[in-house]
């Protein structure tokens, strides 16, 4: 990722109470290589999602085909999230999207614009938004409704 994804989402992440832990998981893009078709990546991207994902969490996958929510819709969601417990994965497509199959596992699909956004950009705008959520969460003044 450029030296500006990883500045913005570690701040927007840095400012998070610290009882909540973030762990940023990057999985390595499938190689292109001859004959092979997009769908065969992406399974090969999937396999190596479940792979790292922790056991029995949360799965819920950023696509521009998801649900849009709020940001006071989505403090409500991670309210009831962290009550009913467990880990929450967001999983954030390369360039070519994810693989149905982790899109029919997901507990959740959001999306965070209709546009199609690079995935360095999705992270930074999730973790400002998850910071949103958490400071209306906690009454801090960050958000104005």
């Amino acid at each position: 990722m450029p030296d500006w994804v990883r500045t913005a989402y570690s701040e927007y992440i840095k400012r998070l109470p610290r009882e909540i832990t973030v762990h940023l998981l990057e999985i390595k893009p499938e190689k292109r290589v001859s004959g092979k078709q997009t769908g065969q990546l992406l399974f090969a991207e999937c396999q190596r999602i479940r792979a790292a994902l922790p056991p029995d969490c949360r799965i819920v996958v950023l696509d521009e085909r998801g649900q849009q929510w709020t940001t006071a819709r989505f403090a409500h969601v991670i309210t009831q999230w962290t009550t009913d417990g467990g880990a929450i994965a967001f999983v954030i497509g390369g360039a070519d999207g994810l693989h149905d199959d982790i899109k029919r596992t997901a507990s959740e699909m959001i999306a965070l614009s209709k546009l199609t956004l690079p995935h360095g950009l999705v992270r930074v705008l999730l973790a400002e938004q998850l910071y949103r959520a958490i400071s209306i969460i906690k009454g801090h003044p960050y958000h104005r409704a």
